[in-house]
């Protein structure tokens, strides 16, 4: 923490983010209602419009629900490289503003910018200026959280939403917290909610008044934590080291798959869309690994270091195949495949050329396809093999 001085904490959420990426491309869809996410009943909603979330639509509904929720929403499938690009262009327009940017997702980050208020303007106009560049130059909504801490910066975006700025002032801190109910802090999921709520505490200023020791008795260390944010006391730092450890794909099938051909042009798939997210985010994978679950839910994974970091594609699919065949025959269909790239370095200073022309050849025209992809819509242009991919009903798993 800055000696001295107050911290200015700034989370920034993008509002609606899948959808709003999705707009840029088809701003004739803007005020309908939107669902990103594969149609079929074993779908999840990725993202929804606020049109279809005044109707109950939430993300992570299955898609079956949501459909009946919304029943004339148009439903979006997912532009996962598209998203990962306006991510890094995000980052970039924040790293600009301070160094001190802690990525939490695609769509979301905090900002310490107390060492920018003598050359930008107190916090507020620091966040306002965010917001007007995210308009301005991707044509983008977002929310902003002020406060002295990353907790109540980020209880204040949520407050903001949608397309709006929040500051919570220290000495407003209390105040405004002991207004909330408990499951609006941090680590009050809905099993600790309950046993709050067995407690007889359901507000965070409820939550302030409980002894410290009651809580610990009842929810052990989350109980002292959950103490000291009630009471607004929360002096971790932005933490600008945090990456991430891995990027991934997964496709759910409707129908569990046996067909070892459609199998493997699914890691084809895969593989192209996991590398696109690499090279998005300027970074190589030195491990690729490979998920199968079968249709018993029993789940079987296999890694393998490359013989050099790679982001393409190529090099993806030859790791994934010969996964695949080091797990052997199929005892039984398939009912989700997954790709994920592990021990992640920079592309810059990770990737040593090759000597064979061929392999050259397809990353350069891997790179061209991302950037027709970053001016036309997902799904423009693919592999050949891949023309018709997609009309088989299959899902995304959560995180991927």
């Amino acid at each position: 923490m800055t000696q001295g001085k107050v911290r200015a904490i700034l989370h920034i959420d993008m509002d609606a983010y899948f959808v709003s990426v999705e707009l840029l491309t088809r701003p004739e869809l803007k005020g309908k209602q939107i669902i990103v996410g594969h149609p079929g009943e074993r779908s999840v909603v990725l993202s929804a419009s606020y049109e279809c979330r005044a109707l109950g639509v939430k993300s992570a509904m299955p898609m079956s629900i949501a459909m009946r929720m919304a029943p004339h929403a148009i439903v979006i499938e997912p532009s996962q490289g598209l998203y990962s690009m306006y991510s890094a262009k995000i980052m970039e327009i924040f790293r600009e503003v301070t160094p001190l940017v802690e990525q939490l997702s695609v769509d979301e980050a905090f900002l310490d910018v107390t060492g920018s208020i003598r050359r930008l303007g107190p916090p507020e106009k620091i966040g306002q200026m965010i917001r007007a560049r995210l308009r301005s130059e991707l044509g983008l909504p977002a929310s902003v959280g002020i406060a002295a801490s990353k907790f109540v910066a980020k209880v204040a975006s949520t407050g903001a939403k949608p397309d709006g700025m929040l500051v919570i002032r220290p000495e407003q801190t209390l105040a405004y917290l002991h207004t909330l109910p408990v499951g609006a802090l941090w680590g009050v999921g809905a099993k600790t909610e309950t046993v709050l709520r067995e407690m007889g505490v359901t507000t965070v200023a409820q939550l302030a008044q409980t002894p410290q020791n009651t809580l610990s008795r009842r929810l052990g260390a989350t109980g002292v934590h959950l103490h000291n944010l009630a009471w607004g006391l929360d002096d971790r730092e932005v933490e600008t080291e945090r990456e991430e450890k891995s990027i991934g794909a997964e496709e759910t099938f409707a129908i569990d798959l046996w067909d070892e051909d459609e199998l493997r042009r699914e890691i084809l798939h895969l593989a192209h869309r996991v590398g696109a997210r690499l090279r998005a985010a300027g970074k190589v994978a030195g491990v690729v690994a490979l998920k199968l679950r079968y249709a018993d839910f029993s789940t079987f994974s296999r890694s393998r270091t490359l013989p050099v970091p790679s982001n393409g594609a190529t090099e993806l699919v030859a790791a994934a195949e010969g996964l695949l065949e080091k797990l052997g025959p199929r005892p039984q269909a398939v009912r989700l495949v997954g790709i994920r790239a592990e021990k992640l370095g920079d592309a810059g200073g990770g990737m040593q050329l090759s000597i064979d022309p061929r392999e050259e050849h397809w990353r350069q025209t891997e790179v061209t396809m991302d950037l027709i992809r970053s001016r036309f819509p997902a799904g423009a242009l693919r592999p050949a093999s891949l023309l018709d991919h997609g009309q088989k009903e299959k899902k995304p798993e959560q995180g991927s």
